[in-house]
């Protein structure tokens, strides 16, 4: 049926389905276009694709392990991309091939001229990486001049600089000789490097304008490489090695058998020695068991019969007067008790007379003072007073007196 068939109504309805169609099918192509474009960024802004890259190289003398497109490691992070891999001329003396590599921005700026780069392997089938070691001196390789124009350091811009330092060499290397006559040729090349590198980097930070390229027109910098060999390398060297110490393992291994059966030889000696010593140590115990039992030949040998009985009857003898000893001191021992009791009777009864008679001891005294008045009074009496006359010496004379001479005025 036409679309004329239909009625006013139903062509109506159908143009507003069209019309809701064609609004999903262009939002739903917007959105594919719109995830598509956001992948896309994402991918390039993770990639680098919109970022600055700066061309590095280095030479190597085996580039087993590597391919292009390798990442490029700097402090643990994926830094550049390795971008492609040649063959050095064959009268290259130093190095096989030269190894070419990118580094996104910022991270050639840890690189600087002393920065180094490790060749070493990634995993046990033979593969390996390159990692850059950080710089910490000298100049950097790359300026980044108000985010306009990126300035690479030209190598050959240096190798002139380093060729005019080490013209003059030779007048500094006699310059030193001569002030130090018994200086080692060797340490002044090893001073004259040092003043190169320090001579170097000071022209470089002085003058970067001499040094420095525009990076449309600069070459690759190049890096000095730290190869380590590839593990299939290593693992050929072990196998080597191992097969050159086969023969003195095997000569090792027979020594060993050798020294085995002479020990066995030895043991077997041994225990002959051991058969044969069987008497000796059967009268070694005997004599052994005569030391010690007391009535032994050691024990009479220190103590003969003679001098035993003479000790025992001294013994004896001391052991009697000990007994004796001890009696007549029990004895003692109780006189001096019974002593004792006696004399603290006499003291307990003194004690129980003065206790019953009070006052014996005022008693006593009275008796003494009237005694002494009995006594005066006798001397006092006109009969008896001729039997107690004293002596004129014995009377003291009054008292004499001394004045002073103011007194006696």
């Amino acid at each position: 049926m036409g679309l004329q068939d239909l009625t006013p109504q139903l062509r109506t309805r159908l143009s507003r389905v069209e019309r809701a169609v064609g609004v999903f099918v262009t939002l739903a192509t917007l959105l594919l276009l719109g995830g598509f474009l956001y992948y896309f960024y994402h991918t390039a802004e993770r990639k680098g694709w919109f970022k600055t890259k700066i061309e590095y190289n280095t030479g190597l003398n085996n580039a087993a392990g590597l391919k292009e497109g390798d990442p490029v490691k700097l402090m643990g992070f994926t830094v550049g991309t390795l971008t492609r891999i040649e063959a050095n001329d064959p009268g290259d003396v130093y190095y096989g091939v030269t190894v070419f590599f990118r580094i996104i921005e910022p991270y050639y700026g840890y690189i600087w001229r002393d920065s180094k780069v490790r060749v070493a392997p990634a995993d046990f089938l033979g593969k390996r990486s390159l990692e850059i070691i950080k710089g910490y001196d000298g100049a950097a390789t790359v300026i980044d001049k108000d985010k306009k124009a990126i300035l690479v350091l030209d190598g050959e811009a240096v190798k002139r600089k380093s060729e005019e330092i080490k013209a003059t060499w030779p007048a500094r290397a006699a310059a030193v000789s001569a002030e130090n006559p018994g200086f080692n040729p060797h340490a002044v090349q090893t001073e004259l490097e040092l003043q190169l590198e320090g001579e170097l980097n000071r022209a470089i930070k002085a003058n970067p304008g001499s040094f420095y390229a525009n990076q449309a027109n600069a070459k690759p910098y190049w890096i000095e490489p730290l190869e380590s060999p590839a593990l299939t390398e290593r693992l050929e060297t072990l196998v080597s090695g191992v097969e050159g110490a086969l023969p003195n393992i095997l000569n090792l291994t027979n020594q060993l058998a050798a020294v085995l059966a002479n020990a066995a030889q030895a043991t077997e000696n041994l225990d002959s020695l051991l058969t044969s010593a069987r008497p000796l140590l059967t009268n070694l115990t005997t004599i052994t068991g005569n030391i010690r039992d007391p009535q032994g030949s050691l024990g009479e040998w220190l103590i003969p019969t003679n001098l035993n009985q003479q000790l025992i009857r001294t013994l004896k003898t001391a052991d009697a007067t000990l007994a004796n000893t001890d009696t007549n001191l029990t004895s003692v021992v109780t006189n001096l008790n019974r002593t004792l009791e006696n004399l603290a009777n006499v003291t307990s009864n003194l004690n129980a007379q003065v206790q019953a008679n009070s006052n014996i001891l005022s008693n006593v005294s009275e008796a003494v003072v009237h005694s002494d008045e009995l006594m005066q009074g006798l001397k006092r009496h006109w009969l008896l007073r001729s039997a107690f006359k004293t002596n004129k010496t014995d009377k003291a004379g009054p008292p004499t007196i001394f004045r002073s001479p103011k007194d006696r005025d």
